[in-house]
């Protein structure tokens, strides 16, 4: 990673970010149909709070829009409303399908892109296309209900009103002035054959927090001149203006409770703006103010033609008129956004990955998002609003009183999935930190505060089950973050690693004392994120009676048992208190190596015949059935791989008399996982929990073109089963688990979720990661054949490449020009206002690599971003120095030069 990223005059911004990230665009894309706006007795939030409801009720606890802006406390709102003329509603806001409405789940069905934008949100710009047809509302919900889980879902594409580029393209831009001081420019281009009629209605409005609880000051929009001044006791006066000729439109940001509840009150209401520009009802609106503002401008665009719309959000009493340096603003900040890319990807010769790569952090930038939820104030309502339903209290969350958001979180997408989830928030951590490594810092600092993490030190999962449990992969990313940040800098943040190694400790031992039901150091965890991946839901109580270990939740234990231990040996370095810790992490790790072979006589995870880890289901008899399902869950043993460089045993005498210790007196430890004790490329120590031939073993499987490698990456389940399906007869129940490569061809666990066979960005970085840890250790001597029967031999480094570059190939034009994230879809692929605006799924077809699942998931395939980098930009652990070591670094970070200390 180049330090001459940091001394761009955007990278240069980032050391002032308070001021710069006070305003972003941290508006979500869908408040309705979230946990948070549900008050239901039933936990229905898709019902309780519909599409249908969004234009004409207030939410509690958030906003939405079309390309939005706020400020950090989601005070003031900024967003874009467009009408065709002819649709029923404005478009304010993204149209989806709800979880039972999809025949795959719920899902967005519109086609915007996240195109660019800067950390600081110097510069932002998105797309959004909008037809000239009517939107097709009704026809998406129909169609998607008329068809099964066997066939692909209905997409907006699909129902022809993107034919003959009958379209706007709209284009939604931010650039700041100053920190404070917002320039918004708005490009329409009618992309069709004729003449089309377009609305466009910039808005502004302020959160609706007074209708909640008595006493607070309800803000004010006013019309002043040809602008509006906006007035909110938490903030200086402000003031919108535009460049072009608008009616300014006002109305409140409060429930039309005369429509929705019969109730006899005046308005204007939250809809109100809607229900004048679409059903000319006068009385809807207000001339002069409001807490809800749109500046109404009427379009006539000639085929092809475009018009663009200025506005600028600035403090009410800033000099100057508003336009003058519009444009010059614009045009300096993308340079700097140019400048502060052509930094990053500096190594990345392709003009392709570069624009991929911009397009993977843009999303990521755009997916930030104000968060708001005080569980214990939504579990007993509001001051003036009905009491809850006490019911509801049973269903989900009321365990995590404790829990009260109000931040600036990464968001996993920003329609499907706009709340976060702490697995996925530490890949996007992890991915934060080649742009912006502070802000990657306190995202995974944030989910280790004592107003998110459960006093039992659990780490809040989702806001649909805050208790359910995710991969424990923070300590991972932590680490990862603190050397990409100190390549980044020249200098280790070790007050960031101590601060989160002590929140860590607490989860580590909650892990262990909630999710290892016997105290035999093999983790049950449930459904870890991987949702229909086994046999069984495991969300769920098991249909069947017994127990299951968990080859992936057992693993995920050992690999954090190793982040620990290495987090630890870091720290020691300075302190060596840490020593005891990373002895009792090594500790840890050999019992779970232990349990995982054998445990009392009783067989463990590996199963020797088909030389793999599977899941078992243990019986109450005492009776065991290995579920010999050839699946993720087998390789992720894998990722539990830690190397230590000499230099970092020697600072640490008292840990290396332990491991002396363990050698010496527990042989039988010392042989049931790597050769630790023995001496590696560089006389490097491996910790893990595979020998030599298992990870031969496994990779045999994982490298076969016709089980677990594709051409885009590594499935979820092998491809054997396919014509092999896993079957499971038991106490009168028949299971079966056979391959899926795309799409679900189940609800049993969930709308959209599948890891039938998809690839997954996340688990495949993993294994990516996994293979450049061995080679750390193996070396150029070890080698693996790739493909599995090809005859051709790879070192674990090149492999690790090689399948890098098959992720990566998702989203890069082939030889043909083609994407192979977009399928078969012509338009998306040939088509110049298309093929180029890249779209990051959630997963993608085990056979074709076309994109599944949320379409705007940049949060965990963001991770692509880093793929398409060197390893040496991003892994200081893969620099070419003395031993390519970390140790080796540490030498660095001690010199005056770089301001390091001991």
């Amino acid at each position: 990673m180049s330090s001459h990223l940091l001394r761009t005059i955007e990278g240069q911004r980032l050391s002032d970010r308070d001021s710069w990230l006070r305003w972003g665009p941290y508006l979500a894309e869908r408040q309705w149909g979230t946990v948070r706006e549900d008050y239901s007795a039933d936990g229905d939030a898709w019902n309780y709070f519909p599409h249908e409801h969004a234009r004409s009720r207030a939410y509690r606890w958030g906003e939405d829009g079309i390309g939005g802006f706020t400020d950090d406390r989601l005070r003031w709102c900024l967003s874009v409303g467009l009408w065709n003329g002819k649709d029923p509603i404005l478009k304010e806001r993204m149209f989806g399908l709800t979880n039972a409405q999809g025949n795959h789940g719920e899902d967005v069905k519109e086609l915007y892109y996240y195109l660019d934008g800067t950390p600081t949100h110097s510069y932002m710009r998105m797309l959004y296309k909008y037809p000239h047809a009517p939107f097709p509302y009704a026809d998406l919900i129909k169609e998607n209900a008329r068809r099964g889980l066997k066939d692909r879902e209905y997409e907006l594409l699909d129902t022809g009103v993107f034919a003959d580029n009958r379209y706007f393209d709209v284009t939604i831009e931010y650039a700041k002035a100053s920190p404070d001081d917002i320039l918004i420019r708005i490009t329409i281009n009618n992309r069709g054959p004729e003449a089309a009629d377009l609305h466009v209605l910039p808005q502004l409005w302020a959160r609706n927090t007074w209708d909640w609880r008595p006493g607070i000051p309800k803000p004010a929009l006013n019309l002043s001149g040809s602008g509006v001044i906006a007035t909110h006791n938490r903030m200086p006066e402000r003031r919108l203006d535009i460049d072009t000729s608008a009616s300014w439109l006002f109305c409140d940001n409060e429930t039309n409770t005369r429509l929705l509840y019969g109730a006899d009150a005046a308005g204007p209401f939250k809809d109100g703006i809607n229900d004048y520009v679409v059903d000319g009802l006068t009385s809807a609106i207000d001339h002069q103010q409001g807490t809800k503002c749109a500046a109404h401008v009427v379009l006539t665009l000639p085929p092809n033609g475009q018009h663009v719309i200025r506005l600028r959000w600035r403090p009410a009493d800033a000099p100057g008129e508003p336009f003058a340096d519009h444009d010059s603003t614009f045009a300096k900040r993308l340079a700097e956004a140019d400048e502060f890319y052509a930094a990053l990807q500096s190594q990345i010769t392709d003009a392709d990955a570069r624009l991929v790569q911009r397009q993977a952090l843009a999303g990521m930038l755009w997916s930030k998002q104000f968060y708001r939820y005080d569980v214990r104030r939504w579990l007993i309502g509001d001051p003036l609003q009905p009491e809850p339903p006490l019911e509801r209290g049973a269903i989900r969350n009321a365990d995590w009183q404790h829990l009260n958001n109000r931040d600036i979180i990464s968001m996993p997408d920003t329609w499907e999935y706009p709340w976060y989830a702490s697995w996925d928030l530490a890949f996007h951590a992890v991915t934060f930190a080649l742009i912006d490594p502070d802000f990657a810092k306190h995202q995974l600092l944030l989910l280790t505060h004592e107003w998110f993490m459960h006093p039992n030190g659990s780490l809040p999962a989702f806001e649909w089950a805050f208790g359910d449990v995710n991969p424990p992969v923070h300590a991972w990313a932590a680490w990862r973050v603190f050397r990409m940040d100190a390549s980044l800098r020249g200098k280790p943040d070790f007050d960031f690693l101590e601060r989160i190694f002590h929140k860590l400790m607490m989860n580590f031992t909650g892990w262990v004392n909630r999710q290892d039901a016997e105290g035999r150091n093999v983790f049950q965890g449930g459904f870890l994120g991987l949702d229909n991946i086994g046999v069984f839901d495991r969300s769920q109580k098991l249909p069947v009676a017994g127990r299951i270990d968990q080859s992936d939740g057992t693993s995920w234990m050992a690999m954090y048992a190793l982040n620990m231990l290495r987090i630890s040996l870091e720290l020691a370095a300075r302190n060596n208190t840490y020593e005891s810790t990373a002895t009792k992490f090594f500790e840890h790790f050999l019992a779970i190596a232990e349990a995982m072979t054998q445990q009392n006589g009783r067989k463990g995870l590996w199963d020797e015949s088909d030389q793999f880890y599977h899941n078992v289901l243990r019986r109450p008899d005492g009776s065991t059935i290995p579920l010999r399902l050839f699946s993720m869950v087998g390789l992720i043993p894998l990722f539990a791989v830690e190397v230590l460089e000499p230099e970092t045993v020697a600072r640490c005498p008292e840990f290396a008399q332990r491991l002396q210790w363990v050698l010496d007196h527990r042989p039988d430890l010392a042989a049931l996982v790597s050769h630790w004790d023995v001496a590696g490329q560089g006389s490097r120590r491996l910790l893990s929990l595979l020998r030599g031939h298992r990870v031969k073993a496994l990779l045999r499987r994982m490298l076969d073109e016709t089980a677990f490698l594709s051409a885009y990456g590594v499935r979820g389940v092998s491809r054997q089963h396919l014509d092999h399906p896993f079957e499971l007869d038991l106490d009168g129940q028949h299971f079966c688990v056979g391959y899926v490569p795309g799409d679900s061809d189940t609800r049993a666990f969930g709308g959209n979720s599948n890891w039938r066979g998809p690839v997954w960005m996340p688990v495949n970085f993993m294994l990516v990661e996994a293979l450049y840890g061995f080679y750390r250790y193996y070396g150029d001597d070890f080698r693996v054949e790739y493909p599995t029967g090809s005859g051709v031999t790879l070192t674990l480094r090149r492999i690790g490449d090689e399948l890098a570059a098959r992720l990566t190939r998702l989203f890069l034009r082939g030889p043909d020009g083609r994407r192979p994230v977009f399928g078969a879809s012509e338009i998306q692929q040939s088509d110049p206002h298309f093929r180029d605006h890249v779209l990051f799924y959630e997963f993608f077809d085990g056979d074709t690599g076309e994109g599944l699942g949320a379409s705007h998931q940049t949060g965990w395939t963001g991770l692509v971003a880093l793929l398409l980098h060197a390893r040496e930009a991003h892994d200081p652990t893969m620099m070419d120095m003395p031993d390519g070591s970390l140790a080796a670094l540490h030498e660095a970070w001690q010199t005056p030069d770089n301001g390091g200390k001991s």
